[in-house]
């Protein structure tokens, strides 16, 4: 299985951390955000990485390399200066992916859900890693029962940013749009499944976030 870390956001909250560097190479504990899912993806057995990059993806190229140094293949999907947002992102990096299923991973997050290449669809075409509503989004982003998931219909839940997804749910989308408005039309269908992640998990969205996730991973 491969996997796709999407990179290419310009990480405008966390500025001015980001005015010169992109958010993914921000470190959290003794390594870089996106670091901590390539060693992940490598230990777990993935076939490779494709990368997809716009702001200031030269320097996420240059540090990284061809993934030799982390025993796993990278490749690089560059939009160039105008990112395609999440949805379109995976679309413009689809010669890239190929036809077998992928886990996809949003670089900017830091988390313990385990990466599995031996994942299967059951009855989808997406399937979700789902965490309680941090305080930034105390409202959610789905519910139980849109998701399928087993637990109160009412509750609501926001999605980790990493999902197993079919490549084939974007072949037809030629654009810049958000993974969103896959995932909702994957609800609309009831082409999708979910899984609750009650582990570590931060959106290191802002510095506030990233202090809590830094504290995080230097104690663990």
């Amino acid at each position: 299985m491969k996997a796709m870390i999407l990179a290419a956001g310009r990480g405008r909250r966390l500025q001015p951390l980001t005015n010169k560097m992109p958010k993914p190479l921000i470190r959290v504990g003794k390594r870089t955000l996106i670091e901590h899912h390539i060693s992940k993806l490598a230990s777990a057995g993935f076939e490779s990485i494709v990368i997809n990059t716009a702001y200031r993806g030269e320097q996420i190229r240059r540090y990284l390399g061809d993934g030799s140094r982390y025993n796993i293949p990278i490749s690089y999907s560059n939009e160039g200066k105008r990112a395609l947002e999440t949805g379109g992102g995976i679309s413009y990096a689809l010669t890239l992916l190929g036809d077998e299923p992928i886990l996809v991973i949003s670089a900017d997050i830091y988390c313990r859900i385990p990466f599995d290449i031996n994942f299967k669809f059951n009855n989808s075409q997406i399937h979700l890693f789902m965490v309680n509503n941090p305080e930034h989004n105390t409202d959610g982003d789905f519910s139980s029962e849109e998701l399928n998931l087993s637990h109160p219909s009412e509750q609501r839940l926001t999605y980790s940013g990493v999902a197993y997804m079919d490549p084939k749910l974007f072949v037809h989308e030629k654009r810049a749009f958000p993974l969103i408005n896959t995932i909702r039309h994957c609800i609309s269908s009831n082409n999708i499944s979910a899984e609750l992640f009650t582990g570590a998990w931060f959106d290191v969205g802002t510095g506030s976030r990233l202090h809590k996730a830094n504290k995080h991973a230097l104690c663990n």
